[in-house]
């Protein structure tokens, strides 16, 4: 017997690539695209084909028919596991997470007490030993979304060197090699860092490099949340593409910034350097599209200047959704005081000016990440809002991106640089992960006093061709994600 045939028809259909939008029927059969048609002309041969049975139509007019988004900067390791509804992806339109960023990922490690950074992907899911284990306990839950992963080269750390004050010696470095090697072979993407985190903190140049050599073997890709985005961020951005270019691997830059009230509009500065430096090899980065960033709790952080709102204190729940200097001011102690009290916890941190967040949002080399903390008691809005809030922002409000490039910077750029093989487009024989968006009510609803609320204008979305999501019903009719793996490679 055939396979069902959906129609998603008459749509303004943006493929992923900046080829300019049309008017398209999008006809899918199981959990392909099988053409992609003017509207009312069905496939040839479709109707002389043995079992071919009526199509279900999906009236899209006046919709933007586009492909799944990809979120390429997410924590999202464990709650696909713990929660793999996974409402506040798909709500905005997102059907591809990719997990492990930071330096920070659930594999591999086994523990009941991860420490931080490890603690923001939650404290419950440390269980895995390789990313074969991961990858079938993601298949067996069967997620919302579906799932790609980086291997954290902190977690490799952790797993393989007792003293994390210290740069890898040989052959700390050889066994970290090795772990990598298998993870690579078992479908993930590449390494991230962290090396702004102090479990990574000491990690050399050679360290890195023969890490980063790993990866680019197997044709992955390196991302990194760099040593300084603040005063020594030009240092910090030519240490990482240095280590990328030395392996002979593709970087992207993660959550690209200029923090800190001294750092504020040196993204004038920092665009250029990142552009002369694409000249010379591969680079990308992500970006959220807020002036916050959010993370663990860390007084360094802390200048007196910049507000700081409280995601989640475990000595001091009652202070989540409050701000550090009213807590200080409450307490009668200094906001470093009053943060060191809170730890372990979490913060939102306004360290960004809007024109800087602009400018990174609108570059040809960003593609768009949320970033969020899914076990963020009150997290940032980020983790519901930040697909929506670029095109609501960016197209609509202020003009500064065509719908096709807002789109083609979360679909088909992050497929291509990131290896996602058959998505990010819509394209035959590509996965049908899809989202219908009404363009006239498309915005994000999400805030800082209430981050937890589904965007306007999210109509459906499709996954692996099973409809998954509909913003009518605010409803998952089905979950349908799975492990994808690099270059879209099978289960071993």
């Amino acid at each position: 017997m055939s396979q069902a045939i959906t129609v998603l028809s008459n749509g303004r259909l943006c493929d992923g690539s900046l080829a300019d939008a049309l008017r398209a029927d999008v006809w899918i059969q199981g959990e392909k695209i099988l053409a992609v048609q003017p509207p009312g002309v069905a496939p040839a041969g479709l109707a002389d084909s043995p079992g071919a049975r009526r199509p279900a139509i999906h009236d899209c007019t006046g919709m933007v028919v586009a492909p799944g988004f990809i979120d390429v900067h997410t924590h999202d390791d464990a709650v696909v596991l713990d929660h793999p509804d996974m409402l506040p992806k798909l709500s905005q339109g997102i059907t591809t997470v990719v997990a492990g960023n930071c330096g920070i990922s659930l594999v591999p490690m086994v523990t009941g007490e991860p420490p931080a950074p490890l603690s923001l992907l939650g404290r419950q899911q440390f269980r895995f030993d390789c990313l074969r284990a991961y990858r079938q306990a993601v298949d067996q839950a069967r997620p919302g979304v579906n799932v790609a992963a980086l291997i954290g080269h902190t977690t490799l750390r952790m797993q393989v060197m007792p003293d994390l004050e210290a740069p890898a010696a040989p052959g700390e470095i050889a066994a970290m090699s090795r772990i990598l090697d298998e993870a690579m072979r078992e479908g993930a993407l590449g390494m991230s860092s962290g090396v702004f985190y102090r479990p990574a903190y000491a990690a050399n140049q050679e360290e890195l490099t023969s890490l980063v050599k790993v990866v680019a073997r197997h044709g992955g890709v390196y991302s990194t949340h760099i040593r300084d985005e603040l005063r020594g961020i030009v240092e910090a951005i030519e240490e990482a593409a240095l280590t990328a270019r030395q392996a002979g691997a593709p970087l992207v830059l993660s959550h690209h910034k200029c923090a800190g009230p001294a750092n504020w509009g040196r993204t004038a500065e920092t665009l250029p350097l990142i552009e002369k430096l694409a000249l010379q090899q591969p680079i990308s980065m992500d970006v959220y599209p807020y002036t916050a960033g959010s993370t663990v709790l860390r007084e360094d952080l802390v200048d007196g200047v910049i507000d700081i709102l409280i995601t989640g204190s475990e000595a001091h729940p009652e202070m989540a959704g409050r701000y550090l200097k009213d807590i200080a001011a409450l307490w009668g102690v200094s906001q470093a005081q009053a943060c060191q009290r809170l730890q372990p916890g979490g913060a939102c941190y306004f360290q960004m000016r809007q024109d800087d967040v602009d400018r990174v949002v609108c570059h040809p080399l960003s593609m768009i990440g949320s970033d969020g903390l899914p076990h963020d008691k009150r997290p940032h809005p980020r983790l519901w809002g930040a697909f929506p809030r670029v095109l609501d922002q960016y197209w609509r409000v202020k003009g500064t991106l065509a719908l096709e490039q807002a789109i083609h910077k979360m679909t088909g750029m992050s497929a291509s640089r990131l290896g996602l093989g058959g998505r990010g487009y819509v394209k035959p024989g590509f996965f049908a992960d899809i989202v219908v968006i009404d363009p006239d009510k498309v915005r994000d609803r999400a805030t800082y006093a209430d981050p937890v609320q589904f965007s306007d204008g999210i109509e459906q979305v499709w996954v692996n061709g099973c409809l998954s999501f509909t913003g009518r019903e605010k409803g998952l009719p089905a979950r349908a994600g799975r492990f994808v793996g690099r270059h879209g490679s099978e289960p071993l």
